[in-house]
């Protein structure tokens, strides 16, 4: 059985002269001729995502669409008609939203967080942006310093509710960010703390001594490329900070104040130095 509207790996079956045709069980399934890689022979295996095309039969591509059935993602309507609206979502085809399936009306170029799913009655693959009923954090299924996928969903007065892994909802709060977000947003982050009520408090970046480590080599690398001086420190405005190495100033001192203790660098009255070895 092949997965419609996610990714598989299936045999060539054999060539034509526009494409291969890959093992499905049945008759086989068209991987056209500009997406078969180079010197590809029948006996195969190929890693290839399964949708319909616009003739409503089973296609396969070597392209990576923004999601696949069961994600949540945010997406632009490209086209708009009486039935419903058109998404991109980077394949030939467009994604389908029944106007059913719309909050208020979506408007041309308009961006919109949907759900993909496969349409019971007609069985083809469609996204609608009703997709609190598929948010659930009963049960949770993250720990504490998971790394997880994040979304953006909504701004609140406290941060922005975010969509974790397509099936939670967590806060990224304010206090955490350190570069500027908008509404429609991808990111990997990480699960800060589990609370009561299975509320979730997420953070950006990698949790912990990981994420200290990863920046503790941006930082050496950016002295290395600047002749061993930067002149950021302590004083340093966080603004400015973040502009120059992509994080904030609370995980700057973190990371600065390792490479201090690892005799890698020294502090100055005007910013930090790399210590030759």
């Amino acid at each position: 059985m092949i997965k419609v509207g996610d990714y598989n790996k299936l045999k060539v079956l054999r060539q034509v002269d526009f494409g291969v045709y890959l093992d499905d069980g049945r008759e086989g399934v068209l991987l056209p001729k500009r997406w078969v890689p180079a010197d590809t022979q029948p006996g195969d295996e190929l890693d290839v995502f399964i949708y319909f095309d616009s003739d409503d039969r089973l296609i396969a591509t070597t392209q990576h669409p923004k999601g696949k059935v069961g994600d949540i993602v945010n997406l632009r309507v490209v086209s708009v008609t009486p039935q419903g609206a058109f998404l991109d979502w980077g394949l030939m085809k467009d994604l389908f939203v029944p106007k059913s399936k719309q909050l208020t009306g979506m408007r041309l170029n308009g961006n919109y967080t949907v759900k993909i799913y496969i349409d019971e009655q007609t069985g083809r693959i469609t996204a609608t942006e009703r997709v609190e009923p598929f948010l659930s954090n009963e049960p949770v299924t993250v720990k504490e310093m998971e790394t997880v996928d994040l979304l953006v969903y909504r701004r609140t007065d406290i941060g922005y509710v975010v969509i974790i892994n397509s099936l939670h909802t967590g806060v990224l709060h304010f206090n955490d960010i350190y570069r500027p977000i908008q509404v429609g947003d991808t990111m990997k982050g990480f699960v800060k703390r589990l609370l009561p009520e299975n509320k979730i408090d997420v953070a950006l970046g990698t949790p912990g001594y990981k994420r200290v480590e990863d920046e503790a080599e941006k930082v050496l690398r950016l002295l290395q490329d600047n002749g061993g001086y930067l002149p950021y420190n302590d004083q340093s405005k966080p603004d400015d900070i973040y502009a120059f190495f992509g994080m904030s100033k609370k995980t700057f001192k973190m990371t600065t104040g390792s490479l201090y203790k690892q005799h890698k660098i020294i502090f100055t009255q005007t910013g930090i130095k790399l210590l030759e070895e």
